[in-house]
């Protein structure tokens, strides 16, 4: 063989490596009061930087979903068809917690544990983690209507993973979803035109209105806004209905994205589609927000794990490649940038587990962590959020011509981004949504920067040290 196909100065490729060794994520997950889930988390963390694992993650994101209106004699199915590892993917999301654990598990810390396991096996794929997240943070916003919760709770919060369009209540488990914005509305949710018209069955409504983004279109249950005659309202819709015939959700069609494209978001018509009322008519918006709110917290989670991802494999390429005489590592400019990077990583981190932590002790009784959840939640994901897209392309120039190549996997992570923050709020969106809880809630910024105050290192020292005036000591 010629000289020239001898293959010298390459990289290695990351696997077989253990996503949850990050000092950073197991010291937070200790301090917020989940250590007891450590084990699991490390279970968890060493099967995601497993082979098989990322592979599953490429396969499912390089072979989109596949959109199938009809069958072949012509009737009418609006099915998803995903490649075979998303739905992997999705088991072992489920059977771990990571789609509605902690609304069962009574322990302290729970959210916190959930939160750390979400951002290990996020770093597998992040597209499958849509449906994980709505379906958790479904739970709060049905609690508004205690006869759905009683019904459907048990189901959202199973460990069983059941795929397939069937009756929800006669399934193992269910997956839920979120279907607020229209094309004329946007983030203007009160712009919605969908109508909602009583049938005469209490509680029970015919929607009929277009859904410009739907994501996770296979879902059993969805959680959406429409016009009631008594205002903006918020309805359970699922995909089938309790006779066991398809519900009027029309897949119009699936949309093209950036990135997140092992994840079907679609565009939706409902044609008199059924759904029930969650909490009061025209009080929609205050009872999906315990929804939306869930999933900000997942969106910086989610901006966290991928900053991690970045560091490590630029960690991982400058450790094994040469330049310039010397590996990459060792070069003082290269040294500096890794440094940056891994200080942005960790503060993230650090950031998403504290907010996990204000979530737990809130959905505990906590009025201070409380008021904390409700500032910290808009704030982080407006930061943490931003900042990803700008930490993803300098961990990719850290590979130089090899990061944009697609075989390195971070021009995936690069496109994957952005998303977070652009959903449940862009960041004038998350601002406007700072300066209202200021307004409203002006207790919510004195405990704001009471935790900030907390979190002030003094001589070196972290404040959970004998120090701290609290066991709720921010990191």
């Amino acid at each position: 063989m010629p000289t020239t196909h001898e293959v010298t100065n390459q990289v290695p490729s990351l696997t077989g490596y253990d996503v949850s060794a990050d000092p950073a994520l197991l010291e937070a997950l200790r301090r917020e009061g989940a250590g007891w889930a450590e084990t699991e988390v490390r279970e968890l963390g060493a099967r995601a930087g497993g082979e098989q694992a990322q592979e599953w993650g490429r396969l499912a994101e390089r072979h989109s979903p596949v959109l199938h209106t009809h069958d072949r004699y012509g009737h009418r199915i609006d099915e998803v068809e995903f490649h075979p590892h998303w739905h992997d993917l999705m088991d072992v999301a489920v059977r771990h917690g990571l789609h509605g654990a902690p609304w069962r598990d009574e322990r302290p810390g729970a959210h916190v544990a959930r939160a750390a396991k979400v951002f290990v096996w996020g770093q597998v794929d992040a597209g499958h983690l849509c449906p994980i997240s709505m379906t958790y943070a479904a739970v709060p916003a049905l609690r508004a209507q205690p006869e759905l919760a009683e019904a459907y709770e048990p189901l959202l919060t199973s460990s069983s993973y059941d795929f397939g369009l069937r009756v929800p209540t006669e399934k193992r488990g269910i997956i839920a979803g979120m279907s607020m914005t229209e094309k004329q509305g946007g983030s203007d949710v009160r712009a919605n035109a969908t109508r909602a018209v009583p049938t005469g069955e209490p509680g029970l409504y015919a929607l009929t209105g277009h859904k410009w983004f739907t994501s996770a279109p296979m879902s059993d249950v969805f959680l959406t806004l429409a016009q009631a005659p008594g205002g903006l309202s918020c309805f359970l819709v699922p995909r089938v209905l309790p006779d066991g015939g398809r519900n009027a959700i029309r897949l119009q069609r699936l949309k093209d994205k950036l990135g997140n494209r092992s994840n079907a978001s679609s565009e939706i018509e409902y044609e008199g589609a059924l759904g029930r009322l969650v909490g009061e008519e025209g009080r929609g918006v205050a009872t999906i927000i315990r929804m939306v709110n869930m999933t900000r917290l997942d969106c910086a989670i989610s901006s966290a794990s991928g900053m991690r991802l970045g560091l490590v494999q630029a960690v991982h390429h400058a450790t094994h490649r040469e330049a310039f005489g010397a590996r990459l590592v060792d070069q003082p400019l290269m040294q500096n940038v890794l440094a940056d990077l891994a200080v942005e990583a960790e503060a993230a981190t650090l950031a998403a587990l504290r907010l996990a932590g204000a979530v737990d002790r809130a959905a505990r009784g906590d009025a201070e962590e409380e008021q904390l959840r409700r500032l910290g939640l808009a704030v982080t994901k407006y930061w943490v959020c931003k900042r990803a897209p700008a930490h993803a392309a300098e961990a990719l120039e850290c590979l130089g011509g090899n990061g944009y190549v697609e075989d390195s996997g971070l021009p995936r992570l690069y496109r994957e981004s952005p998303l977070p923050s652009i959903w449940e709020g862009s960041g004038n969106v998350a601002a406007l949504d700072v300066l209202r809880a200021m307004a409203r809630q002006p207790q919510a910024v004195e405990a704001f920067f009471a935790a900030s105050r907390r979190s002030t290192c003094r001589d070196g020292l972290p404040p959970w040290t004998s120090s701290s005036p609290s066991s709720r000591a921010s990191p």
